[in-house]
């Protein structure tokens, strides 16, 4: 039976929609809710369709089998030989893999609920529409989109989901993490104080290794450049949005509203000046009150030095320090040992791909994933225009910002 909004289904006698407000987001209640809710319901099987068939789509696709709720029953990716691996691996029928650019639309067409989609960010925005206007559900990655514009047209796509009935749900991993979120609630409780300033860090090797032969060998292929997208800042986003979104989306978490401006600078200076992608973004975000945070992200060799995506807030009476993958805790006057989120990786996408389901089952299209992750993305987007542009820019001008980011797609199958 569709649960209604004044059914006290959560804990504490609240409703459900209650409880995913307060929590912050249906991938948080994945980690806080007793497992018997997120259990897959018998009577709930959700046909899904993987858009995009790289080692993230594929590895995301086998969680949504082991969940239980879920049938992946139809598979689509520029490359047929992508689609192909998968689809035999996956059991999918060859009448049901597609290929090339409109082969997501082929997809919609077959008669899935819902849609997992893995592409490279650049296609989010119409892939996301397009499964709304086809009636599915959408578990989308981020980023969900490289520019402004796309970010808008993916809040849009939410909003028309929800008036259809339809669960739109973006893939954070942190923000489902019980340690991470007891520590964000308590920094909001004033568990440190005042908020003086902060730091966030997506310090890493390059991952684009396997790519640079094949561009140097074809560099004005096209199908090249796409199967190398990390390394085209229309494709990606750069690494500021495509990667670093992870830090500065627990920088957003914590502060909550969005910072008033940034300015910056980075470059391509250690790896081979192969794409369009840079290699490091140094950013200082400036929030209200005079709170500054300064944000740092590599993708090079850093011979040894500490690597990871960490945050640290500095407050009045304690510290704040999370690392992904690692510590979380709190130091100060009100101390929290937190403990290690070793896991965070596997978990995170698991509860989000339980709390999906758990979404359709009962109806519930509140969409809290959508507006944090947009903000955040928008957020990066801040940083680039700062940095790419060496000048200081505005909150106001980058959410009223109309610039496109367009990769060339000449040559490509459709």
């Amino acid at each position: 039976m569709k649960t209604t909004s004044s059914t006290p289904d959560a804990p504490g006698g609240v409703t459900r929609r209650e409880f995913l407000a307060r929590a912050g987001g249906a991938a948080m209640a994945a980690a806080l809710v007793p497992d018997g809710l997120l259990r897959p319901r018998a009577d709930v099987r959700v046909r899904l369709g993987l858009i995009g068939c790289g080692g993230r789509g594929t590895w995301l696709a086998d969680l949504f089998r082991k969940h239980g709720g879920y049938d992946v029953v139809a598979a689509a990716d520029y490359f047929r030989d992508k689609v192909d691996a998968f689809g035999a691996a996956a059991g999918i029928p060859e009448a049901r893999r597609y290929s090339g650019l409109s082969g997501y639309l082929r997809l919609l067409e077959s008669g899935v609920d819902a849609v997992a989609i893995e592409s490279p960010p650049y296609f989010h925005p119409e892939q996301a529409a397009a499964a709304v206007g086809a009636g599915a559900h959408v578990y989308l990655a981020k980023p969900v989109a490289v520019d402004a514009p796309g970010t808008r047209a993916i809040a849009a796509a939410a909003r028309k989901a929800a008036d259809r009935k339809r669960v739109f749900l973006v893939d954070f991993q942190t923000r489902t993490n019980p340690l991470f979120i007891e520590a964000v609630r308590r920094v909001h409780a004033g568990g440190i104080g005042e908020i003086v300033f902060g730091e966030a860090t997506y310090h890493a090797d390059c991952p684009f290794d396997q790519w640079y032969d094949l561009l140097r060998r074809t560099p004005d292929d096209a199908e090249a450049k796409l199967r190398g997208w990390g390394l085209d800042r229309a494709l990606s986003g750069d690494m500021i949005t495509e990667q670093d979104i992870h830090a500065l989306d627990v920088m957003s978490w914590v502060m909550r509203t969005p910072p008033v401006s940034a300015i910056g600078t980075g470059g391509l200076k250690a790896r081979p000046k192969i794409g369009t992608s840079w290699d490091h973004f140094v950013v200082q975000y400036a929030y209200p009150d005079g709170v500054a945070i300064q944000f740092s992200g590599r993708q090079f060799k850093g011979h040894g030095t500490v690597e990871g995506i960490r945050n640290r807030m500095f407050g009045s009476r304690g510290v704040l320090e999370t690392e992904y993958g690692g510590a979380v805790l709190i130091r100060g006057e009100e101390f929290y040992r937190g403990g290690r989120t070793d896991a965070i990786y596997a978990e995170g996408a698991a509860a989000n791909v339980a709390a999906f389901h758990a979404a359709i089952a009962v109806g519930d299209v509140s969409q809290p994933t959508v507006a944090p992750s947009v903000q955040s993305n928008l957020v990066t987007i801040l940083g680039r225009k700062a940095a790419t542009e060496r000048r200081l820019v505005g909150w106001s001008e980058i959410a009223a910002d109309d610039e496109r980011l367009v990769p060339d797609l000449k040559g490509l199958k459709a």
